[in-house]
């Protein structure tokens, strides 16, 4: 194994390296970052994640889980009226109709705007003069 990695692996197969690695991956660490934890080059841990699917899995998981997370806080703001937690929704949601230049993304047919577009293109203006 490059790197001097053999047999290094072992450990993160055990259910504590695995929850580990499920943490690190959860707090947002990078392949590169969790690599450096465990002692090995980000290389090896592509190769791990390749010959051993519980090391995928774990990495897999934590990173869903905070994405799901961070997904669910974004909606609920924007479902209390959070006007940015809205905009950035909508704008990486329903890029075809909320991008910062709709026009261009619809049909012409689709330009017309309802109260609550018109209401929200002023709020996105708004914010982005504060």
């Amino acid at each position: 194994m490059p790197g001097g990695a053999k047999g290094r692996y072992r450990p993160w197969l055990e259910n504590d390296g695995l929850i580990l690695l499920q943490g690190w991956a959860r707090d947002g660490l990078t392949d590169e970052q969790i690599a450096k934890k465990v002692g090995v080059t980000a290389t090896t841990l592509y190769d791990w994640k390749n010959r051993f699917p519980e090391i995928a899995k774990a990495l897999k998981n934590g990173k869903e889980v905070v994405d799901y997370a961070v997904e669910s806080a974004l909606l609920k703001k924007a479902q209390a009226g959070d006007v940015a937690a809205m905009i950035f929704w909508l704008r990486n949601r329903r890029r075809g109709k909320w991008s910062n230049n709709p026009e261009m993304a619809l049909p012409k047919d689709d330009r017309q705007e309802d109260a609550l577009s018109l209401a929200l293109r002023k709020a996105v203006e708004d914010e982005e003069v504060d």
